[in-house]
């Protein structure tokens, strides 16, 4: 049987719904490691998935709008915790006034 190595990066379906990544493809061990939508790491036996793609039970898909679920991204709003960066008062320059320069 030809062996269908899949590239890292594509997105699958599962029948049933679940989606996943391709994170990993070892040709040695001949595994393929995929990443859940929900975060979760799997490795799959390389002749398991050319089993499941050729039966259709595994199957390539578009990867989903929000991709961020998977690998748990926060804004730069969240994490200041004043509204942004932009507003927080503690990453802003204080006046020079009264500095002597020449002392």
């Amino acid at each position: 049987m030809s062996a269908h190595l899949p590239g890292i990066g594509e997105w699958y379906r599962v029948e049933g719904g679940d989606i996943f990544e391709v994170v990993a493809v070892d040709s040695d061990d001949r595994s393929v490691e995929v990443q859940y939508f929900d975060g979760t790491v799997e490795e799959i036996d390389l002749d398991d998935w050319n089993a499941q793609t050729s039966t259709g039970v595994i199957v390539g898909t578009e990867a989903p709008e929000d991709w961020s679920g998977s690998v748990d991204v926060e804004s730069e709003r969240e994490e200041s915790g004043y509204g942004g960066y932009e507003n927080d008062r503690r990453l802003n320059a204080s006046s020079l006034d009264g500095i002597d320069l020449f002392e």
